[in-house]
């Protein structure tokens, strides 16, 4: 089995925000499984589905962004997920918008989510989905961080989010079915 975890924020008001790009992919995998998230545990909505013939959990904590890591933990353990078959996607401001990236491991670059979840699993070597949403830029952009994730996107930047949902949902399709380094191949390239 396959855990597929989408980080965000829980509730209405962060629903479409940047830094709930993690559960608007997971929304969109959901559909293409055919499942939902139709269970409560885990302080997490958690549902099952299929991809290629393999099981897949699928996960969106709901303990806020800096504590999300305990879901994801709590999770693998019930299910004895090892830690190379769990995808985290997640918002990325090292990347531009729309750049999506496949990587296994590496640092948490300041995430207060995957710093959560490397904490929580006691390893970094789960697969991460980094979906660019660029970061604020000018003076002072350091301190406007924290508004910036947790702004909605812009019109134009809107015109274009659901093709990058797409595909992000295909690299995780693809590497629930033919592993890392295929899927690393196919879709890391810059587009």
């Amino acid at each position: 089995m396959k855990l597929i975890c989408g980080l965000g924020n829980p509730g209405r008001e962060y629903e479409r925000h940047r830094h709930n790009i993690g559960f608007m992919v997971v929304e969109a995998l959901l559909s293409r499984a055919r499942a939902e998230l139709n269970q409560e545990k885990f302080q997490a909505r958690v549902g099952q589905g299929s991809v290629g013939g393999e099981r897949v959990l699928f996960l969106e904590p709901q303990t806020y962004m800096n504590l999300s890591g305990r879901s994801l933990a709590d999770a693998a353990r019930f299910y004895k997920i090892a830690v190379e078959d769990i995808l985290v996607i997640h918002d990325e401001l090292d990347l531009p918008f729309g750049r999506l990236q496949l990587k296994a491991g590496g640092g948490t670059g300041g995430h207060n989510g995957l710093k959560s979840s490397v904490q929580c699993l006691g390893a970094d070597g789960f697969i991460r989905l980094r979906f660019g949403i660029g970061k604020p830029e000018g003076p002072n952009a350091k301190e406007r961080v924290a508004g910036y994730v947790l702004s909605s996107f812009d019109d134009g930047e809107r015109r274009q989010l659901e093709e990058f949902i797409g595909r992000a949902s295909d690299m995780a399709e693809v590497w629930v079915r033919e592993g890392l380094a295929v899927a690393m191949n196919r879709f890391n390239r810059r587009a």
